[in-house]
């Protein structure tokens, strides 16, 4: 089992950046395919990027964000980033990380098995 924890959230201008970070305990995040969810008030939570688990297995982005965020990982630290570019308001939500045991590039809420707390996004017009 792993234990999921995001940081790097906050408040920014529109136009801004943010990283975020989901950092992994328990069981080493390599074996993990691993997403980024957001939810924001009223709405359901959305897939926004995920990334396989082996090196070669490639990412996956919502429409929304293509081109402007970017999911990465670093084994060696069981942690997986979410680089955020060309923040809008509409990107405002508490943002999750989750994490499965797979090879693919999952993108849907039901196919994870694991979440963290959520950490806060918000972006100022």
């Amino acid at each position: 089992q792993v234990s999921l924890v995001e940081s790097g959230g906050g408040l920014v201008q529109a136009g801004g950046s943010l990283r975020l970070s989901c950092s992994a305990s328990g069981r080493t995040v390599s074996s993990y395919a691993v997403g980024w969810f957001r939810q924001a008030p009223a709405k359901e939570r959305e897939f926004v990027a995920a990334v396989s688990s082996w090196s070669g297995g490639g990412t996956d982005y919502a429409d929304s964000v293509k081109g402007r965020f970017t999911i990465s990982r670093d084994n060696a630290k069981d942690t997986v980033y979410l680089q955020m570019n060309s923040l809008r308001p509409e990107d405002t939500a508490v943002y999750y990380c989750a994490a499965v045991v797979s090879w693919g590039v999952p993108v849907k809420r039901y196919e994870y098995d694991y979440w963290g707390q959520g950490t806060q996004v918000t972006v100022s017009s």
